[in-house]
């Protein structure tokens, strides 16, 4: 199964999808064609380049320029990425899509004709401290003022809604009376890197099934 991985950030999660695939060789079960980042300056673009994966930008600004990407809506400027994405994913010939800490939701055309078909990691345990707002320590934040006992991450198809489609795995680890967002993150990033692995795996077996 060809994937494209959508990025913002430092790339940790592509990483691994990166180093199972070297470690796997023929026998694994998908490939990476392609990179798309929203953010020029995501360490993640880096990963890729000397991976020798093909890396396309695919900000607002990149696709419109500066002073017509500023006034565009929050809605806009997503349906402007997730097109571009759209594109570049076919040009790719990418059969699937893999979120690994894509900060833009996605939204538009590219949800149909990838029904299924895109996955995303949510690092805690859905459907709690899900939807809008919450990603990186903002979530970790929530989880330890909750007062939780567990959290984790999630692998979840995407759907029209934010963190909403039907879960295909998740793994937890406990909150710790001491913990700060720091700290939990730290515990989680582990088992985020197995599940981002798992997770394309099982995608890529209901893709051949």
């Amino acid at each position: 199964m060809n994937i494209a991985v959508l990025v913002s950030g430092g790339g940790t999660n592509l990483q691994a999808l990166i180093d199972n695939e070297k470690k796997q060789g023929t026998n694994c079960a998908y490939h990476i064609v392609c990179v798309l980042s929203d953010r020029k300056s995501a360490f993640a673009l880096e990963r890729a380049k000397k991976a020798n994966i093909p890396t396309e930008i695919v900000s607002s600004y990149s696709i419109l320029g500066k002073a017509s990407a500023k006034i565009l809506t929050t809605n806009q400027k997503r349906i402007v990425i997730s097109q571009r994405c759209l594109e570049h994913c076919k040009t790719y010939k990418a059969d699937a899509i893999v979120l690994a800490g894509f900060l833009t939701v996605l939204s538009g055309s590219i949800i149909q004709e990838y029904s299924n078909r895109i996955i995303n990691l949510h690092p805690a345990l859905l459907p709690k401290f899900g939807g809008e707002g919450m990603w990186g320590e903002n979530v970790h934040k929530a989880v330890i003022a909750a007062g939780e006992k567990e959290s984790g991450c999630t692998i979840h198809l995407v759907d029209d809604g934010c963190d909403t489609g039907r879960i295909l795995l998740q793994k937890k680890v406990p909150v710790l009376s001491n913990d700060t967002p720091k700290t939990l993150y730290e515990r989680i990033a582990p088992v985020e890197h197995e599940a981002m692995v798992e997770g394309v795996v099982l995608l890529a077996k209901e893709f051949d099934s």
